[in-house]
């Protein structure tokens, strides 16, 4: 299917020649350092490029997108555990479709590696700066992020189908320890109808649209919480735990 196709992200050659990487010809070569060995960047690190507006920007969608999930009614009938439980296993991906809504686009960089020689005149220690950088998320996981935004731009999401889709995606009955999941279940489905009801109403003549959505929202599911935290929030919360956060800014008046 050519939508599907569009979101995998180009197989690097490290899986391609991984039989090969195996043959003794390969370590000589690659311990030589052939100059025609293709090297493999999908695992390279990679951190903002200007971290100061991409943070920023950041913080204001992840504000905004506490904020529509406490005054959703249906949200604030919840009890207190399930409300808790859904924005804790949910946050990453409404925050996602949040920095969709809102355009926010950004540039990542190859983390600044400071040289040995510096290091020891400066009297810095290389543990720490190595360590920093180990901690960044990987060019293959930016670039899945980085699709999805493009692919919701592709597709020209009006406001109601965000609203929607964040319905969709936060009323997710599947989550473990929930008191009422069955009543989240209704939510979720009432979310998907209404969807439905819109895209085949407005998209008349674009009978693929809602098969193109659902795509979408299974693509929403392999991006990683962890490197949404560790790429637009790390350097803003230190060590505080990213649900910590959540729980204040869920329950500030």
């Amino acid at each position: 299917m050519a939508f599907s196709s569009h979101f995998a992200l180009q197989r690097c050659h490290c899986e391609k020649d991984k039989m090969n990487q195996s043959s003794i010809l390969y370590h000589i070569l690659n311990h030589k350092g052939h100059p025609h060995l293709p090297t493999c960047s999908c695992k390279d690190k990679v951190a903002l490029g200007s971290p100061y507006i991409a943070c920023k920007a950041a913080s204001e969608v992840l504000l905004k997108t506490v904020n529509f999930v406490k005054n959703l009614p249906s949200y604030r009938g919840l009890q207190q555990l399930d409300q808790l439980l859904l924005l804790e296993n949910c946050w990453a991906a409404l925050f996602m479709l949040g920095l969709a809504q809102e355009g926010v686009d950004f540039e990542v960089i190859e983390p600044s590696k400071t040289s040995i020689l510096k290091e020891l005149l400066m009297n810095q220690k290389m543990k720490d700066n190595k360590e920093k950088i180990s901690n960044e998320p990987s060019a293959a996981e930016v670039q899945r992020v980085k699709s999805f935004l493009t692919k919701c731009w592709t597709m020209d999401f009006s406001t109601k189908e965000y609203v929607y889709l964040k319905g969709i995606v936060l009323f997710s009955p599947d989550i473990s320890g929930l008191h009422s999941p069955q009543h989240i279940l209704c939510l979720q489905q009432e979310a998907e109808q209404a969807l439905t009801e819109y895209t085949h109403s407005v998209y008349l003549q674009d009978t693929t649209r809602f098969s193109q959505i659902e795509l979408v929202l299974m693509f929403l599911k392999s991006i990683n919480p962890p490197v949404i935290t560790q790429l637009f929030f790390r350097s803003l919360i230190g060590n505080v735990q990213m649900n910590a956060l959540l729980m204040e800014m869920l329950y500030a008046s």
